[in-house]
C-alpha cells in the first residue's frame, strides 16, 4: 500500500514527463496545435500530481527532483521548440537569418532561466513563505502562457499575420526567463481564508481542465493565464511593501 501511495503522483508526474517529450515531437512533425495541447496537458497532469501527494501524504525528495525534471520538459523545453517552430511556421521568421538568432537566444535563456528557477525552487530557504513562490513558476510561465498564446494565434490567424511575432515573442521568452529568476514573490493555488479567493480559485481551475480535456476556447486559457500572472504579480509585491 505504501508502494502504491509513492506510486500514484510520480504515475502523474511520469506521464507528464511522457507527454512533453510527445509535445517535442508533435511540434518537430509539424503540428502546432496538438503540441500545444500537449503541453496544456502536462499542466493539468501537474495539479493532479502535487493535490495527489499531498491527499496521501506521498511528498518525498525522490518525488520533487523527479517533478522538477518532468517540468523542465513540459514546461521548459517544449514551450521553447514551440516558440522556436511557431515563429518560423506563422511568424515569418527565416532559418539562418539575424532573427532566428535572436530567437534562439531567447528561447536559449528561456529553458536556462527555467532550470535555474527549479533548481532554486528546491533549495530550502529561510526566506521562504507559506503559500507563496519566489520567482514566476516555470509551470505558469511555461505552461500557462506560450501554449495558449500559439493556440490563440493559431485559431485567429489574422491576428498572428498582423503582428510582428519575430519581434513579440523574444521579447516575451525574455521577459518570461527574468520573472522566473527574480525574487518577486508569486501566490501559490492554496487554500486562502478568504473564501472568494476560494471560490475563484476553484472556478478558474475547473475552467482551464475544460478546455484542457475538450480543446476548446483557448482564448480562456490565455485570459485566465495573463490575469493571473499579472494579478499574482501585483499581489507579490503588495506583500513585499507590506512585509516589516
Amino acid at each position: 500500500m505504501s508502494i502504491l501511495r509513492y506510486t500514484i503522483p510520480n504515475g502523474f508526474t511520469a506521464l507528464s514527463l511522457l507527454l512533453g517529450v510527445m509535445s517535442i515531437v508533435t511540434t518537430q512533425l509539424g503540428d502546432l496545435e496538438l503540441a500545444a495541447w500537449l503541453i496544456v496537458w502536462c499542466g493539468l497532469l501537474d495539479v493532479l500530481d502535487g493535490v495527489s501527494a499531498r491527499l496521501l501524504k506521498a511528498t518525498s525528495s525522490f518525488g520533487a527532483e523527479f517533478d522538477s525534471m518532468a517540468d523542465l520538459v513540459a514546461f521548459g523545453v517544449a514551450p521553447a521548440v514551440l516558440v522556436l517552430n511557431a515563429c518560423m511556421q506563422i511568424g515569418g521568421v527565416e532559418y539562418e537569418s539575424g532573427q532566428f538568432l535572436v530567437l534562439l537566444l531567447a528561447v536559449g535563456i528561456f529553458v536556462l532561466a527555467g532550470a535555474m528557477r527549479l533548481a532554486r525552487f528546491n533549495l530550502v530557504s529561510e526566506e521562504s513563505i507559506d503559500g507563496w513562490f519566489t520567482g514566476v513558476p516555470i509551470t505558469a510561465a511555461g505552461g500557462g502562457l506560450t501554449s495558449s498564446i500559439i493556440l490563440v494565434l493559431i485559431h485567429h490567424s489574422d491576428v498572428a499575420d498582423a503582428l510582428p511575432l519575430n519581434l513579440y515573442f523574444p521579447i516575451l521568452m525574455f521577459v518570461l526567463a527574468l520573472l522566473m529568476v527574480s525574487r518577486i514573490r508569486f501566490p501559490k493555488a492554496t487554500r486562502r481564508d478568504s473564501n472568494f479567493i476560494n471560490v475563484f480559485q476553484g472556478v478558474a481551475i475547473s475552467g482551464i481542465y475544460y478546455c484542457g480535456i475538450t480543446r476548446t476556447n483557448p482564448e480562456y486559457l490565455l485570459g485566465m493565464g495573463l490575469f493571473l500572472m499579472i494579478s499574482g504579480i501585483i499581489a507579490g509585491r503588495i506583500l513585499v511593501i507590506q512585509k516589516p
